[in-house]
Protein backbone atom coordinates (compact mmCIF):
# COMPACT_ATOMS: atom_id res chain seq x y z
CA UNK A 1 0.00 0.00 0.00
CA UNK A 2 1.70 3.21 -0.85
CA UNK A 3 2.57 6.13 2.16
CA UNK A 4 0.25 8.61 1.80
CA UNK A 5 2.03 12.17 0.72
CA UNK A 6 2.58 15.07 3.67
CA UNK A 7 0.08 18.27 2.88
CA UNK A 8 1.95 21.13 3.11
CA UNK A 9 0.23 21.71 6.68
CA UNK A 10 1.51 19.12 8.05
CA UNK A 11 4.16 18.71 10.64
CA UNK A 12 8.09 16.75 10.07
CA UNK A 13 9.29 15.21 12.28
CA UNK A 14 11.38 18.15 13.86
CA UNK A 15 8.27 20.22 13.74
CA UNK A 16 6.66 17.27 15.84
CA UNK A 17 8.72 16.97 18.21
CA UNK A 18 8.66 20.75 19.24
CA UNK A 19 5.06 20.07 20.19
CA UNK A 20 4.61 16.59 20.97
CA UNK A 21 6.21 17.51 24.89
CA UNK A 22 3.45 20.32 25.34
CA UNK A 23 0.64 18.05 24.71
CA UNK A 24 -1.64 16.30 27.30
CA UNK A 25 -0.29 12.59 27.94
CA UNK A 26 -3.07 9.59 26.98
CA UNK A 27 -6.07 8.88 29.21
CA UNK A 28 -5.20 6.09 31.46
CA UNK A 29 -9.43 4.83 31.56
CA UNK A 30 -10.70 3.23 28.13
CA UNK A 31 -9.54 2.21 24.89
CA UNK A 32 -6.55 3.11 23.16
CA UNK A 33 -7.18 6.31 20.52
CA UNK A 34 -7.29 5.18 17.03
CA UNK A 35 -5.84 8.57 15.88
CA UNK A 36 -2.93 10.05 17.02
CA UNK A 37 -2.47 13.77 18.29
CA UNK A 38 -0.20 14.06 15.34
CA UNK A 39 -2.90 13.45 13.12
CA UNK A 40 -5.68 15.19 14.80
CA UNK A 41 -3.54 18.62 15.18
CA UNK A 42 -2.62 18.02 11.39
CA UNK A 43 -6.34 18.17 10.78
CA UNK A 44 -6.92 21.28 12.40
CA UNK A 45 -3.79 22.77 10.60
CA UNK A 46 -5.15 21.63 6.91
CA UNK A 47 -8.43 23.86 8.11
CA UNK A 48 -6.54 26.86 9.17
CA UNK A 49 -4.42 26.24 5.95
CA UNK A 50 -6.58 25.55 3.53
CA UNK A 51 -9.35 27.49 4.47
CA UNK A 52 -12.06 24.81 4.24
CA UNK A 53 -15.24 23.86 6.02
CA UNK A 54 -14.82 21.39 8.74
CA UNK A 55 -17.02 19.28 7.15
CA UNK A 56 -14.66 19.00 3.93
CA UNK A 57 -11.75 17.45 5.52
CA UNK A 58 -9.98 15.16 3.34
CA UNK A 59 -10.85 11.59 4.31
CA UNK A 60 -7.58 10.29 4.82
CA UNK A 61 -7.17 12.40 8.18
CA UNK A 62 -8.97 11.72 11.13
CA UNK A 63 -13.22 12.79 11.14
CA UNK A 64 -13.78 16.70 11.49
CA UNK A 65 -15.80 15.93 14.14
CA UNK A 66 -13.16 14.67 16.79
CA UNK A 67 -10.78 17.69 14.97
CA UNK A 68 -13.24 19.50 15.80
CA UNK A 69 -13.63 18.21 19.57
CA UNK A 70 -10.32 18.34 20.30
CA UNK A 71 -10.20 22.17 19.42
CA UNK A 72 -12.64 23.13 21.53
CA UNK A 73 -11.25 21.28 24.19
CA UNK A 74 -8.13 22.47 24.13
CA UNK A 75 -9.60 25.94 23.60
CA UNK A 76 -11.36 26.13 26.79
CA UNK A 77 -8.41 24.77 28.75
CA UNK A 78 -5.77 27.44 27.40
CA UNK A 79 -3.60 24.74 25.32
CA UNK A 80 -3.40 26.98 22.24
CA UNK A 81 -1.89 29.88 24.14
CA UNK A 82 -0.18 27.92 26.42
CA UNK A 83 1.86 26.03 23.28
CA UNK A 84 2.15 29.54 21.39
CA UNK A 85 3.55 31.58 24.42
CA UNK A 86 5.84 28.77 25.26
CA UNK A 87 7.15 28.89 20.87
CA UNK A 88 7.33 32.64 21.44
CA UNK A 89 9.66 32.02 23.99
CA UNK A 90 12.01 29.87 22.12
CA UNK A 91 11.91 31.84 18.91
CA UNK A 92 12.60 34.63 21.07
CA UNK A 93 15.63 33.44 22.83
CA UNK A 94 16.76 32.01 19.38
CA UNK A 95 16.87 35.49 18.01
CA UNK A 96 19.17 36.97 20.98
CA UNK A 97 16.30 38.64 22.79
CA UNK A 98 15.20 37.84 26.45
CA UNK A 99 11.78 36.09 26.96
CA UNK A 100 10.39 39.65 28.31
CA UNK A 101 9.58 42.01 25.98
CA UNK A 102 10.41 45.87 26.65
CA UNK A 103 8.52 46.94 23.25
CA UNK A 104 5.69 46.27 21.16
CA UNK A 105 3.54 47.42 18.75
CA UNK A 106 -0.57 47.29 18.46
CA UNK A 107 -2.99 47.28 15.42
CA UNK A 108 -6.17 46.36 14.25
CA UNK A 109 -7.43 44.61 11.11
CA UNK A 110 -10.89 44.54 9.96
CA UNK A 111 -12.07 41.98 7.40
CA UNK A 112 -15.89 40.72 6.70
CA UNK A 113 -17.46 37.94 8.39
CA UNK A 114 -19.43 34.61 6.74
CA UNK A 115 -23.17 33.85 6.74
CA UNK A 116 -22.71 31.60 10.25
CA UNK A 117 -23.78 34.50 12.37
CA UNK A 118 -22.37 35.95 15.69
CA UNK A 119 -21.22 39.26 16.58
CA UNK A 120 -20.75 42.20 13.95
CA UNK A 121 -20.46 45.38 13.05
CA UNK A 122 -20.41 48.16 10.22
CA UNK A 123 -16.35 49.34 10.46
CA UNK A 124 -17.45 52.61 8.81
CA UNK A 125 -13.98 54.05 7.95
CA UNK A 126 -13.11 50.89 5.83
CA UNK A 127 -16.41 50.19 4.97
CA UNK A 128 -16.54 46.46 6.02
CA UNK A 129 -19.65 44.47 7.78
CA UNK A 130 -17.47 42.05 9.90
CA UNK A 131 -15.03 41.50 13.02
CA UNK A 132 -11.79 43.39 14.06
CA UNK A 133 -8.86 41.47 14.59
CA UNK A 134 -6.60 43.26 17.26
CA UNK A 135 -2.65 42.28 17.48
CA UNK A 136 -0.39 43.43 20.02
CA UNK A 137 3.08 42.02 18.11
CA UNK A 138 7.04 42.73 20.01
CA UNK A 139 9.46 43.69 17.83
CA UNK A 140 9.82 40.46 16.03
CA UNK A 141 6.43 40.57 15.00
CA UNK A 142 5.20 37.82 17.60
CA UNK A 143 2.23 38.23 18.41
CA UNK A 144 1.66 39.11 22.69
CA UNK A 145 -1.58 39.32 22.45
CA UNK A 146 -5.06 39.15 19.91
CA UNK A 147 -8.65 40.58 20.55
CA UNK A 148 -11.51 39.71 18.25
CA UNK A 149 -14.09 41.80 18.28
CA UNK A 150 -17.27 43.21 16.29
CA UNK A 151 -16.14 45.90 13.45
CA UNK A 152 -18.31 48.91 14.67
CA UNK A 153 -16.00 48.84 17.84
CA UNK A 154 -13.35 52.02 17.38
CA UNK A 155 -9.83 51.33 17.31
CA UNK A 156 -9.09 52.92 20.30
CA UNK A 157 -11.97 51.14 22.16
CA UNK A 158 -10.95 48.54 21.61
CA UNK A 159 -7.34 48.45 22.40
CA UNK A 160 -8.62 48.69 25.37
CA UNK A 161 -9.64 45.60 25.06
CA UNK A 162 -6.10 44.35 24.32
CA UNK A 163 -4.79 46.12 26.65
CA UNK A 164 -5.99 44.64 29.36
CA UNK A 165 -4.30 41.45 29.20
CA UNK A 166 -1.12 43.65 29.94
CA UNK A 167 -2.61 43.44 33.56
CA UNK A 168 -1.43 39.95 34.02
CA UNK A 169 1.93 39.35 31.65
CA UNK A 170 4.63 41.27 29.95
CA UNK A 171 5.64 42.93 33.19
CA UNK A 172 9.02 44.45 31.21
CA UNK A 173 7.12 46.26 28.36
CA UNK A 174 7.75 49.92 28.44
CA UNK A 175 6.53 51.31 24.67
CA UNK A 176 4.11 50.60 22.70
CA UNK A 177 3.92 52.55 18.97
CA UNK A 178 0.39 53.17 17.68
CA UNK A 179 -0.52 54.86 14.41
CA UNK A 180 -2.64 58.12 14.12
CA UNK A 181 -5.94 56.09 14.86
CA UNK A 182 -5.67 55.88 18.13
CA UNK A 183 -4.12 59.49 18.90
CA UNK A 184 -7.03 62.51 20.12
CA UNK A 185 -7.98 60.40 22.58
CA UNK A 186 -7.37 59.36 26.48
CA UNK A 187 -5.64 55.92 26.13
CA UNK A 188 -2.61 56.80 27.03
CA UNK A 189 -3.96 57.84 30.34
CA UNK A 190 -6.29 55.39 30.59
CA UNK A 191 -3.38 52.95 30.28
CA UNK A 192 -1.33 54.74 33.15
CA UNK A 193 -4.02 54.14 35.52
CA UNK A 194 -4.79 50.85 34.71
CA UNK A 195 -1.04 50.04 35.03
CA UNK A 196 0.09 52.87 37.38
CA UNK A 197 3.47 51.20 38.20
CA UNK A 198 4.41 50.25 35.12
CA UNK A 199 5.91 53.03 33.37
CA UNK A 200 4.02 52.27 30.17
CA UNK A 201 3.52 54.66 27.49
CA UNK A 202 2.37 55.06 23.79
CA UNK A 203 3.99 56.38 21.06
CA UNK A 204 2.07 57.53 18.29
CA UNK A 205 3.85 56.66 15.09
CA UNK A 206 2.23 59.59 12.51
CA UNK A 207 1.88 58.82 9.02
CA UNK A 208 3.69 60.58 6.00
CA UNK A 209 3.05 63.51 4.14
CA UNK A 210 0.00 63.70 1.69
CA UNK A 211 1.22 61.55 -1.73
CA UNK A 212 4.03 60.17 -0.42
CA UNK A 213 5.28 56.68 0.38
CA UNK A 214 7.47 55.83 3.68
CA UNK A 215 8.02 52.59 5.58
CA UNK A 216 6.88 53.96 9.43
CA UNK A 217 9.17 53.04 11.98
CA UNK A 218 8.54 50.02 13.71
CA UNK A 219 4.84 50.39 12.23
CA UNK A 220 5.45 47.82 9.29
CA UNK A 221 6.11 44.73 11.83
CA UNK A 222 2.52 44.40 12.78
CA UNK A 223 1.42 44.97 9.16
CA UNK A 224 3.85 42.06 8.40
CA UNK A 225 2.44 40.05 11.03
CA UNK A 226 -0.82 40.18 9.44
CA UNK A 227 0.75 39.26 5.96
CA UNK A 228 2.19 35.81 7.49
CA UNK A 229 -1.19 35.14 8.43
CA UNK A 230 -3.38 36.28 5.30
CA UNK A 231 -1.14 32.92 3.95
CA UNK A 232 -3.61 31.05 5.85
CA UNK A 233 -6.85 31.20 3.69
CA UNK A 234 -9.10 30.44 6.83
CA UNK A 235 -8.60 34.11 7.40
CA UNK A 236 -9.34 35.63 4.19
CA UNK A 237 -13.08 35.65 6.50
CA UNK A 238 -14.19 35.24 9.43
CA UNK A 239 -15.88 32.14 9.64
CA UNK A 240 -16.30 31.32 13.16
CA UNK A 241 -19.37 32.36 15.01
CA UNK A 242 -17.52 32.79 18.37
CA UNK A 243 -15.13 35.97 18.48
CA UNK A 244 -13.30 33.05 20.96
CA UNK A 245 -12.47 30.52 18.62
CA UNK A 246 -11.04 33.15 15.65
CA UNK A 247 -8.67 33.80 18.25
CA UNK A 248 -7.85 30.05 18.80
CA UNK A 249 -7.17 29.62 15.32
CA UNK A 250 -4.83 32.87 14.67
CA UNK A 251 -2.66 31.24 17.76
CA UNK A 252 -2.65 27.92 15.93
CA UNK A 253 -1.78 29.31 12.96
CA UNK A 254 0.79 31.79 14.42
CA UNK A 255 2.32 28.49 16.93
CA UNK A 256 2.38 26.64 13.18
CA UNK A 257 4.72 29.63 11.74
CA UNK A 258 6.72 29.64 14.93
CA UNK A 259 7.94 25.62 14.76
CA UNK A 260 8.82 25.91 11.13
CA UNK A 261 11.05 29.10 12.81
CA UNK A 262 12.52 26.64 15.33
CA UNK A 263 12.48 23.30 13.13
Amino acid sequence: MPTKEPYPSSFTNKEWALIRAMLPGPHKLGRPPRYTQRSVIEGILYIVRSGCGWRMMPHDLPPWRLCYYYFMTWRKAGLWQKIHDSLRDAVRLKSGKKKAPTAAILDSQSVKVSNHGGVRGYDAGKKIMGRKRHLLVDTLGLILAVVVHPGDIQDRDGARLVLQKLQWAFGWLRLIWVDGGYAGHPLGQWLKALLPRRGLRLEVVKRSALHTFKVLPKRWIVERTFGWLSNYRRFAKDYEYHPANSEALILIAASHLMVRRLA
